[in-house]
C-alpha cells in the first residue's frame, strides 16, 4: 500500500518522496527533506506537516511565494493530486499524491525518454560541475552553450552579454559537436534576445510560422529554423543568513537555443533543467568576467609601478649643496603617478639653476607631458636664461599642439653673488624669506603650451646671506582636511618663518609633515612638491 507522498520532475530528474515525517522541510538548501533547484527557490522556502491525517503545506516567507493549483498560498491543506510550485517561474513539477495510484513507472516510458532524461541530468551535471572550477570567461561561456545544447537537443545557440547597462552583444555562438559558429554570421532575428534581457522572462517558441513572427525572423525561417527557447541569464545572490536584506536578481545577458526540429527543446524538463544551468550560469559568467577585470587591474597597476619608477628616476636627487647655497626639493604624487616635478643643474658659469613645474591634469598623461618637459628644459639649462629655457619649451609644446595641455613652471639661477634671476610662467609666487620679512615675488608671465606667441622675462632679485626661497605647487596650500579646509598660504608661511633660522633639509621636513598632519584621512587631489633654497653666501 503506498502512503502519502510528493511526485517531483526537475531538473535533478523524476523521484518520489515520502511524506514519512512530522515535518517535511523544502527548499534550496542542502539539508532539507526536499531539495529542489532553480532560481525562484529560496533556501527554505516552504514545509509540510501532518496532523490528524492531514497534510498541511506552509510557506516559510520564501521570496517568490509557493502555489497550489496555479494559487498562491501561504497555508494549505492538501487534496490528492495538488500541483504544488515553488516560486513564479519554477520549472519544477510536483504532485501530491495520497491515495493508491502509484507514480506511472519508468519502466513504462519510452526507452527514448529515459535516456534522454538520463543525458540531460548527466550534461547539466557535468557543465555545473565545470562551472565552478574557476575557468576563464571564453571557457564558461563554451560550457554553458555545450551544456545547453546537450541537455534541450537544440542545433545551435549563442550567449550575448551587456556590461552595466549598456545593450548586449554577441559573446559565442556554438553548435551541436561543440562547433564555434562565427557571431556575426549567426542568422537570427535580436527582437527575441533584447525582450527577454528587457523583461527577464523566459521566452518560448513553438513556431516561428506562427502569427507575424516569420516576417519578424525571415533569415532564421530561411534557414529552416522553427522551435526557439531563450532564458534570461540572472545573477542571483544567495544569502547564508536569513537576517541579510536580499538583492534582486540582476540580468546580465540572455542564453538563446534554436532548433529546426521540436525534440526536447520545448519539454519541460529542457526548460527545467536549462533554468537551473542558466541560473548557475550567470553566477560562473559573472566571476569570470570579474577574474577577467583583476587580471586587467593587476598589469595596469604593474604597469604604473614602472612608469612611477621610471619618473622618481628622472628627477634629481632630493638633496643638493654647493659652496655658496643648499637645496632641497620632494615630489609626493596624489596617483601612482604625477604631474609635478622639480630640477636642478650646475651650470658651467658657476651659477646654480632650479625649477619647478607643475603639469595640468593627472595620471599617465601628465606624467609623459612632465617627461617631455623635463627634456625641453634640459637642452636648455646650461647655457640660456630663465626666460630663454621657458621661450624654448613653450615653443617645443605649441609646435605639436597638444589640446588641453600646458604647464606653469618656476625657473630661475642663482649666483655665488647672491643674483636671483627667475621666469614664472604661471605658477605660484614663490615665497622669500629674508631681512625680517617675507615676500611674494609676484612676477610672471603665462604657462607654457598655451600660445605660441606668448612672450617670457627674466626678473632679478638680490639675495643676502641666509635667504630662504620655498617654491611650491598649489597642492601644498590647496591640500584638503576631512573638513574640507585649505591648508592656505597663511600656514606656508607661519611655519616657515618659524623655521627659516634652520637648514633647507629641516624647512622642507617641517613643510611636509604639516601638510600630510593638516591633511591626515582626507583624500587629495593634487601632487605635493616642495623646493626649499637657501643662500648660504
Amino acid at each position: 500500500m503506498l502512503g502519502p507522498r510528493l511526485e517531483i520532475n526537475d531538473g535533478l530528474g523524476s523521484r518520489v518522496v515520502p511524506l514519512d515525517k512530522p515535518v517535511i522541510a523544502i527548499g534550496r538548501r542542502n539539508e532539507n527533506d526536499l531539495r529542489l533547484t532553480g532560481s525562484d527557490v529560496s533556501r527554505d522556502h516552504a514545509e509540510i506537516t501532518a496532523a490528524d491525517g492531514k497534510y498541511i503545506l506552509r510557506d516559510r516567507g520564501s521570496r517568490y511565494g509557493t502555489f497550489v493549483n496555479g494559487d498562491q498560498v501561504s497555508e494549505q491543506a492538501l487534496r490528492h493530486g495538488d500541483r504544488i510550485q515553488f516560486g513564479r517561474a519554477s520549472g519544477t513539477n510536483v504532485v501530491f499524491l495520497i491515495e493508491d495510484v502509484a507514480p506511472q513507472p519508468l519502466s513504462d516510458r519510452s526507452q527514448a525518454t529515459a535516456v534522454g532524461d538520463i543525458r540531460q541530468l548527466a550534461s547539466l551535471l557535468e557543465g555545473l560541475r565545470a562551472l565552478g572550477s574557476g575557468r576563464v570567461l571564453d571557457e564558461v561561456l563554451a560550457l554553458v552553450l555545450d551544456a545547453a545544447i546537450e541537455v534541450t537537443g537544440a542545433e545551435r545557440g549563442f550567449i550575448m552579454l551587456s556590461n552595466e547597462g549598456a545593450p548586449i552583444e554577441m559573446k559565442l555562438a556554438r553548435a551541436r559537436g561543440k562547433i564555434t559558429l562565427p557571431g556575426n554570421r549567426f542568422d537570427t532575428s535580436r527582437k527575441i534576445p533584447e525582450e527577454v534581457f528587457a523583461t527577464g522572462e523566459l521566452r518560448i517558441v513553438a513556431d516561428l510560422l506562427d502569427g507575424d513572427l516569420a516576417n519578424a525572423h525571415m533569415g532564421t525561417v530561411a534557414l529552416g529554423i522553427r522551435h526557439v527557447l531563450c532564458a534570461p541569464l540572472r545573477l542571483v545572490r544567495y544569502l547564508d543568513r536569513a537576517d541579510l536584506v536580499p538583492t534582486e536578481p540582476k540580468t546580465i545577458g540572455v542564453l538563446y537555443l534554436d532548433s529546426r526540429e521540436r525534440g526536447s527543446l520545448l519539454s519541460g524538463n529542457a526548460r527545467a533543467a536549462l533554468d537551473t544551468l542558466a541560473t548557475e550560469a550567470g553566477v560562473a559568467i559573472e566571476n569570470a568576467r570579474l577574474y577577467r577585470q583583476s587580471l586587467e587591474q593587476a598589469r595596469i597597476e604593474h604597469e604604473l609601478r614602472i612608469a612611477a619608477e621610471i619618473q622618481r628616476a628622472l628627477l634629481p636627487p632630493g638633496h643638493h649643496t654647493g659652496v655658496f647655497y643648499e637645496a632641497i626639493g620632494t615630489s609626493l604624487p596624489s596617483r601612482s603617478i604625477g604631474g609635478d616635478f622639480f630640477d636642478f643643474t650646475e651650470r658651467p658659469d658657476g651659477s646654480f639653476g632650479f625649477a619647478v613645474g607643475d603639469v595640468s591634469g593627472k595620471g599617465p598623461a601628465a606624467a609623459l607631458l612632465t617627461a617631455k618637459i623635463q627634456g625641453l628644459l634640459g637642452a636648455g639649462a646650461d647655457t640660456g636664461t630663465p626666460a630663454e629655457i621657458m621661450q624654448t619649451v613653450n615653443r617645443g609644446l605649441t609646435r605639436r599642439a597638444i589640446e588641453a595641455r600646458y604647464a606653469t613652471i618656476f625657473s630661475a639661477m642663482l649666483t655665488p653673488q647672491g643674483l636671483l634671476t627667475f621666469c614664472n610662467a604661471g605658477h605660484n609666487p614663490p615665497l622669500l624669506f629674508g631681512r625680517g620679512h617675507v615676500r611674494r615675488l609676484e612676477s610672471g608671465s603665462m604657462p607654457v603650451g598655451m600660445f605660441d606667441f606668448a612672450l617670457y622675462s627674466d626678473v632679478t632679485e638680490q639675495l643676502t646671506t641666509g635667504d630662504v626661497l620655498v617654491v611650491y605647487s598649489d597642492g601644498v596650500t590647496e591640500a584638503l582636511n576631512v573638513d574640507g579646509q585649505e591648508f592656505g598660504e597663511e600656514r606656508l608661511v607661519a611655519l616657515v618663518e618659524q623655521r627659516s633660522a634652520g637648514d633647507a633639509v629641516a624647512i622642507l621636513d617641517a613643510i611636509v609633515a604639516e601638510v600630510q598632519s593638516f591633511a591626515r584621512g582626507a583624500a587629495q587631489h593634487d601632487d605635493v612638491t616642495a623646493m626649499v633654497v637657501k643662500f648660504t653666501g
